[in-house]
């Protein structure tokens, strides 16, 4: 059965991404024969500037970045959620004290209480700086978590305007509580003139969830943790075996 689909959105990690963090020259061939047939090609990721690295955008017709904090279709911005610094300051003063190693993004730069390239050597726009003091809002807030009680500390301290999620790798995620995947793909299909029965989304982890319940078909990888596949109509294969390409080939194209 070919499905009529008019917009495609992948999560980059664990999904679209191979686990070296490369997009295969299959995917990239099987995306560009979609944008051919005039599908368009969606990305939405939990990542801010560093998506640039890992997925160039002349591969897409619009971008979700920072978990739907902004969307661009083309290089437009069409939603914007961010968190004010009177919101955001309050809470990584107390992650800081804690002893959490804890992180706002805005644009292209971090700001942070560590050394963030020591842990992700592809981030080097960053400054240390002292929270009390820090006087811009952000996009994004991101802590690293060592133990349940870490999130349970950040989770206790959210005001109502934030949410957090985690990903597998341990990283609590804060943002405007409208800043999500599923809202921010809606909206960008709204400038695309495509409905949500319309949408087909892939996803792996558990901030995939609400995009893969919000698409008129959800699919979630092999490598996919339980809670994405349970909100998903298919599974698909591994990530390291083209698993979005395959699923387009077969279903789509």
């Amino acid at each position: 059965m070919k499905y009529q689909i008019k917009m495609i959105v992948s999560d980059l990690d664990g999904t679209l991404l191979r686990t070296d963090k490369s997009i295969s020259d299959e995917t990239k061939s099987v995306l560009k024969r979609c944008r051919e047939t005039g599908i368009k090609v969606v990305y939405a990721t939990g990542r801010g500037s560093t998506a640039d690295f890992v997925a160039p955008a002349n591969l897409f017709d619009g971008r979700i970045i920072m978990n739907g904090a902004i969307a661009f279709a083309g290089d437009a911005v069409v939603y914007r959620r961010l968190i004010s610094c009177d919101i955001a300051r309050p809470l990584l003063v107390a992650c800081d004290r804690h002893g959490l190693s804890v992180v706002s993004e805005w644009a292209d730069t971090h700001y942070a209480n560590f050394a963030v390239s020591d842990v992700w050597p592809e981030i080097t726009n960053y400054h240390i700086v002292d929270f009390a003091a820090h006087a811009m809002g952000a996009a994004k807030l991101y802590a690293m978590i060592q133990r349940p009680e870490d999130a349970a500390f950040i989770q206790k301290r959210l005001p109502d305007t934030l949410y957090m999620t985690e990903s597998r790798d341990n990283l609590a995620m804060i943002m405007h509580r409208d800043a999500t995947k599923s809202k921010a793909i809606l909206e960008l299909a709204r400038s695309f003139h495509i409905v949500p029965p319309e949408i087909v989304a892939f996803g792996d982890d558990l901030n995939d969830v609400d995009m893969l319940s919000c698409a008129g078909i959800g699919v979630a990888m092999e490598n996919a943790l339980d809670q994405a596949k349970a909100a998903a109509d298919f599974v698909c294969a591994h990530n390291d075996e083209d698993g979005v390409a395959k699923w387009i080939m077969e279903n789509l194209l």
